[in-house]
């Protein structure tokens, strides 16, 4: 079976979020499987300053037609060296009208620097970028183009999110028949339906879809084309990351108007669970710690703890309670319920550390309440790796009061590294926690609910022979990608899960 990943982003060459997680660690995890997997992904700045020693040129250039415009798609690889110390085994791929070039085959990076050679991937603090229908229709119909052109016919191309929503309607149309993609199947993964890429009717042309595409049924919302809705359409199986979120997207309250056409498609609409890499995220190995530590010797926590607390000046001792949170300041994270509560419980005698970047307003109220709480609550807005590692070992509760979380991973790392999460009942948090058993999870919306949540996971830290046991009971789920995976590939195979 040969799969081809198609997304936007994937680690280690780009990142903006789990997205790049999920996708880039997938292909890791195949590969090491040894399924026959190919990624696509875009060269973005980034990508060629950091791995410019690893990159070359294919010596492949594609005219891309959009609308009335040609734009030209220039296809890069891993060096053979490189690929062999990051990736895995290599090809060799004759083309036929060209030389014979010596390149890998596992990873085509799609370059256009008028699209792809930019600051940011998708946005830049004003705002989305104005012709990103453009750079991702660009994208979606170089992935077709460069399959055509080296012969490349995958049995399952794996599409990720709005930006590669295009994919599957042109295999049923525009692409349908070229023999490399007779025998092609489309999935489409939703990573956040939040998400969907919606831009003016006439992005259309610049497709090349039909307008008999552009209705209720088809790529139409609200006046607007809709390059998530044109996955959803045009799949042969629609995923999600998590089985309470499959259900709940067929809902108006998750569906984000999608939730209908989500309905008609439910028979083929799958949630996979998300995975970590083990291999990254592993406490009793983990490069970034100041020390190491597993389910039966937690020396190593209590010291990452103190380490912690060291770097964040905080007041207290080893048995002060240790809350953080790691992920976007962003509405959908519970922000808005979290900064509500963080006086009392810091009133409780627990210290709060939080990461992350994101909406300004939020990270303003946070700023403010550092200075109001300069020994119990530290702000740490710059991305930062090995403090994050430090803190999901160091802490001993982690903080997901999310409004939904499609599957989340700091849940996961969190009780992977011996941190109870206290989380909100949606989406994948309610998949992977045991309430009372490996963490707290509370329903209602709201900064009362959240609070309460809070107290419980505290007075069950008092309790120190239940916190032991919960802490052991986290420490031995299995979030491993390779059990996601094998889903994965059950999937394609047509088998049920």
């Amino acid at each position: 079976m040969k799969v081809a990943i198609v997304t936007s982003e994937a680690v280690p060459f780009s990142k903006t979020g789990g997205l790049a997680d999920v996708a880039g660690t997938l292909f890791k995890e195949y590969t090491d499987m040894g399924i026959d997997v190919l990624l696509f992904v875009p060269l973005y700045r980034k990508t060629k300053e950091q791995f410019a020693n690893a990159i070359q040129y294919a010596g492949i250039e594609i005219d891309i037609p959009l609308g009335k415009a040609i734009r030209k798609c220039r296809v890069f690889t891993l060096k053979r060296e490189s690929v062999k110390r990051r990736i895995g085994e290599t090809e060799t791929f004759k083309l036929a009208d060209s030389p014979i070039h010596q390149f890998t085959h596992s990873v085509f990076f799609i370059g256009n620097d008028e699209f792809f050679d930019r600051e940011e991937l998708y946005s830049t603090p004003h705002g989305d970028y104005p012709d990103n229908d453009q750079r991702f229709t660009f994208f979606c119909k170089s992935v077709l183009e460069v399959c055509k052109k080296l012969d490349i016919s995958p049995d399952i191309m794996h599409c990720h999110d709005w930006q590669t929503g295009l994919i599957p309607l042109y295999l049923k149309t525009v692409y349908k028949d070229y023999s490399v993609f007779t025998k092609t199947k489309s999935v489409i993964t939703i990573h956040n339906l939040g998400y969907q890429g919606i831009f003016p009717q006439q992005t259309m042309e610049r497709t090349g879809l039909g307008w008999e595409l552009f209705n209720m049924d088809g790529v139409e919302f609200y006046g607007n084309i809709n390059f998530l809705k044109a996955g959803i359409v045009g799949a042969d199986i629609i995923t999600t990351v998590s089985r309470t979120y499959a259900k709940e997207i067929l809902t108006p309250e998750y569906g984000f108007g999608l939730d209908g056409i989500l309905r008609k498609r439910t028979a083929n609409l799958v949630g996979i669970l998300n995975g970590i890499d083990y291999k990254e995220w592993n406490p009793a190995d983990d490069k970034f710690l100041p020390y190491g530590y597993n389910k039966f010797r937690l020396s190593g926590k209590l010291r990452c703890k103190a380490e912690l607390m060291k770097k964040c000046s905080f007041r207290g001792d080893s048995d002060t309670p240790l809350l953080c949170f790691i992920g976007r300041i962003a509405s959908q994270k519970g922000i808005d319920i979290l900064t509500d509560a963080v006086p009392q419980i810091i009133a409780s005698g627990a210290n709060i550390v939080i990461i992350g970047r994101g909406e300004e307003h939020y990270l303003t109220l946070l700023a403010s309440m550092r200075n109001r709480f300069p020994d119990a609550l530290f702000l740490h807005s710059e991305f930062d790796e090995a403090f994050a590692h430090l803190a999901y070992a160091g802490a001993d509760i982690f903080m997901m009061p999310s409004l939904y979380e499609p599957c989340g991973l700091g849940q996961m790392i969190a009780m992977r590294y011996g941190t109870i999460p206290v989380a909100r009942k949606t989406g994948g948090l309610s998949d992977t926690i045991e309430d009372r058993l490996s963490g707290f999870l509370f329903d209602e919306y709201s900064a009362g609910a959240f609070r309460a949540g809070i107290y419980k996971a505290l007075n069950g830290y008092a309790d120190k022979k239940l916190w032991h046991r919960m802490v052991k009971n986290a420490m031995d789920k299995d979030f491993s990608w390779r059990k996601s995976a094998a889903m994965y590939l059950d999937l394609y195979s047509g088998r049920k899960i």
